[in-house]
């Protein structure tokens, strides 16, 4: 009978990968917290209402990506595509509404696409939200602590990009403009996504990568063009900022995002090195999220990175070996070598026991293959004497000394010199 295998797009993480991925969870909580900012998680599995209300009806995430399906009382539920609208219900339904909420969450979310490099139906995250301001040094500070993450985990040589959206006052006066200059354009000559969000969704026309696309679209309205003082100060005084601070940026009228919550600030950060899909991370603010959701009136501005795309970039670090690889050549002596990984373990040193009794030969062979720096072993005369040969894997050398002397040789390796 064959195995079961493993879902599409779904993938299984080993080191040296899982430890890619372990490392950059590591720089994120040590970052972040530099920056006043707490781990909170949140469940992978929400009402299916809590997506269509945030991410928008309209959007491809909702519908097209999502896993949804109907429970024993028939309520829709969804594993979650992203992060930030299951925090923002966090923090409604806890009243987290006081004061400056600072929070950040990672793990896996779920979209049913078209598996591809940095891309998979399971993905993981790293999300941080700044919820209760609607400071534009906010939005840069988001920025700068994203860059200092980036930064931490080895990456160089990356773009950032930042855009507006304007505001619920004066994006609708752009969305028209852009619709009826959409109308002008052959349907036939955009890709179906674009002849679709022509009509449900123009915004995302404008975020489209098909080259013909992005042709027949470049004399489109601009919507910094378009907006409303506020808007137009608000975006001005973040440039500042991120000037004063010697941060390069481009600006990017097509920067849109996928989500219909985003406005005012927008920014990803992208890399030339992984490919068409190129974006590692972005975000932005979204003032008005809370609220739709039904919280209070509370602004907030954000940022995601795709792990997967991220581990692409990350070098991989070294194989990780065990200090030392223990063993017993009887059963007896097996015993006395089991009480010794333990208590080597309790001085933080790594080490694996062997679980199996046999001959030498086939004992080195398994040390070997551990990859252990020093091979213990334990036989019918070290039990007598409470000794333990000791075996330098790296140089062949090996002694044998008291088991109360172990520490001397492991933590100072003397029969290497």
């Amino acid at each position: 009978m064959p195995h079961v295998t493993r879902v599409k797009g779904f993938a299984d993480l080993f080191p040296p990968d899982s430890a890619v991925f372990a490392a950059m969870e590591d720089a994120a909580r040590a970052v972040f917290s530099r920056f006043g900012f707490e781990e909170v998680r949140t469940p992978l599995l929400e009402f299916t209402e809590l997506f269509t209300r945030s991410i928008g009806v309209e959007t491809d995430v909702v519908r097209k990506e999502m896993y949804s399906f109907a429970d024993s009382r028939g309520r829709s539920l969804s594993l979650r595509p992203e992060a930030t609208s299951g925090v923002v219900r966090a923090y409604i339904d806890a009243g987290l509404n006081d004061g400056v909420g600072r929070l950040f969450t990672l793990g896996p979310m779920f979209r049913h696409e078209r598996p591809q490099l940095g891309r998979m139906r399971q993905f993981h995250q790293i999300n941080c939200e700044c919820l209760g301001t609607d400071s534009p040094m906010a939005d840069v500070e988001m920025i700068l602590m994203l860059l200092a993450f980036l930064r931490e985990i080895g990456l160089s040589g990356l773009k950032l990009k930042i855009n507006s959206m304007g505001c619920a006052e004066c994006r609708p006066q752009f969305r028209n403009a852009l619709s009826e200059f959409l109308t002008k354009v052959d349907a036939g000559d955009i890709c179906p996504d674009c002849a679709r969000r022509a009509e449900t969704n123009p915004l995302r026309v404008l975020d489209c990568k098909v080259p013909g696309c992005r042709v027949l679209t470049a004399e489109a309205p601009v919507i910094t063009d378009m907006q409303c003082p506020a808007c137009k100060d608000h975006f001005a005084e973040a440039r500042a900022i991120l000037e004063a601070r010697s941060v390069d940026f481009e600006l990017d009228h097509r920067l849109v995002r996928g989500l219909d919550y985003y406005c005012r600030t927008t920014f990803e950060v992208e890399s030339v090195t992984i490919g068409a899909q190129s974006a590692v991370a972005g975000g932005g603010r979204y003032d008005g999220l809370v609220k739709s959701l039904g919280g209070p009136d509370v602004p907030g501005v954000g940022f995601a990175c795709g792990m997967e795309r991220l581990a692409l970039l990350v070098q991989k670090p070294s194989p990780s070996v065990p200090d030392f690889f223990i063993v017993g050549t009887d059963v007896e002596a097996q015993k006395a070598a089991f009480n010794l990984a333990q208590y080597l373990r309790t001085a933080t040193l790594r080490g694996v026991v062997s679980f199996s009794t046999g001959g030498m030969k086939s004992l080195m062979r398994q040390a070997d293959k551990s990859g252990a720096k020093w091979c213990l072993i334990i036989g019918p005369e070290e039990l007598a004497a409470s000794a333990v040969t000791v075996k330098d894997m790296l140089v062949g050398r090996q002694i044998t000394v008291p088991q109360n002397d172990i520490f001397s040789i492991l933590l100072q390796p003397g029969i290497r010199q």
